[in-house]
């Protein structure tokens, strides 16, 4: 394993190739190593936490708590192996008796053989992200280059729970390339009117399992693009932020495949869109989902741009088709629910609604689709005319 960082301002990369699993906290699991399982249990930093934006307000200094530097127990950060230093730093950090912080280097390169972090600890261990030069406090500065605040990279047979991440600078959690993985029991917060926060990220990334989170972000909770299979996510909480989007995808005329994508059991609030699935010009499930007082419930947008200059018309677009949108109910915050403009070259096929009930203010709510092929099963309120 391979875990590359930066560290005030910090970005945690994990580069799996190995079964792994990891646990955060709530700290009374067996731990070692399962060789019939082939994975290894679990470790437990508590809780990732960035600044507050717009306030001055940082919390605990790292003064105020005990650190370790993983570099002052052997690591190099130079590419060798760093495991068993990083084992004493967490032993060292685990045994005391008031809060600590274990520190791993910025701009290091830091290579782990198979390691379980194991509890329980005498006191929490916190692993702070400080944003310091933020653009999301200082407008000033570029947004441009900020850092996903923890990236699963390459990972196989991974398990991800109780993981606690506050006020990331850009995306809070990113899956890239991972194949096999669970992931339960996290919560995501950052205020509502902070750009680019996206809650989960998940990118070319197949068998996901995505249980029991609480997402609260100022961007997607959970945003799926490009290359990802069979991902699903139940028991979903999310609010506030952009709902949860397929995309975008297609960017710059290139080509995007998402499919086999089921959210199932999810309860959106206060959110400015509740389930999207945006493309850019150039066999999936939506159900059992409650919306309270969202803004734009179902959307299919084939014609998405995300620029500041108009975005010409173009003569491909990526194909949406096989979309299953079932019971889902509760109330919109405006009059328009349902979202649906296609592409007129390449028109979506295979929309199913199925036990639709928006409504905005005890009121029927409304409808707009273009290019589309839709299927009305039982009940559907608002219906496309």
């Amino acid at each position: 394993m391979s875990l590359q960082t930066d560290f005030i301002p910090s970005l945690i990369v994990f580069l799996l190739s190995f079964p792994s699993y990891y646990s955060f906290p709530g700290i009374s699991e067996a731990s070692g190593y399962d060789a019939s399982a082939g994975r290894a249990n679990p470790w437990y930093p508590s809780t990732i936490q960035g600044r507050n934006f717009g306030s001055s307000k940082m919390g605990r200094s790292l003064a105020a708590v005990k650190t370790f530097n993983v570099n002052d127990y052997g690591a190099k950060g130079d590419g060798s192996d760093a495991t068993e230093a990083f084992n004493n730093a967490w032993m060292a950090a685990c045994s005391l008796s008031q809060g600590s912080v274990l520190v791993v280097r910025k701009n290091k390169n830091y290579l782990l053989k198979p390691i379980t972090f194991e509890g329980p600890c005498k006191s929490s261990i916190t692993v702070r992200i400080w944003w310091e030069n933020s653009c999301k406090v200082n407008d000033d500065l570029s947004c441009k280059d900020a850092t996903t605040s923890l990236t699963f990279y390459n990972c196989k047979n991974l398990v991800v729970k109780n993981l606690k991440i506050q006020n990331a600078q850009k995306m809070h959690v990113s899956f890239e390339k991972c194949v096999g993985f669970e992931v339960s029991g996290l919560t995501i917060t950052a205020p509502e009117d902070s750009p680019n926060t996206d809650g989960i990220h998940v990118i070319r990334t197949q068998n996901i399992q995505i249980s029991s989170s609480v997402i609260g972000t100022g961007d997607d909770c959970i945003s799926i693009v490009s290359g990802s299979q069979k991902v699903q996510a139940t028991g979903t909480t999310c609010g506030p932020g952009h709902g949860i989007s397929f995309g975008s995808l297609g960017d710059g005329n290139s080509e995007a495949h998402v499919s086999d994508v089921t959210l199932n059991g999810a309860t959106l609030t206060g959110t400015t869109n509740g389930v999207r699935i945006t493309t850019w010009q150039g066999g999936s499930k939506f159900q059992n989902i409650e919306m309270h007082n969202v803004k734009n419930t179902i959307i299919i947008d084939q014609k998405y741009c995300d620029q500041d200059k108009p975005c010409k018309s173009q003569s491909r677009a990526v194909q949406v088709q096989n979309v299953l949108y079932r019971n889902i109910k509760g109330t919109s915050s405006s009059s328009e629910a349902i979202q649906i403009d296609c592409s007129e070259k390449f028109p979506c096929k295979g929309i199913v609604l199925q036990g639709i009930d928006l409504r905005v203010g005890g009121k029927a709510t409304i409808a707009e689709c273009n290019n589309a092929k839709i299927t009305r099963k039982g009940n559907v309120s608002p219906s496309c005319t």
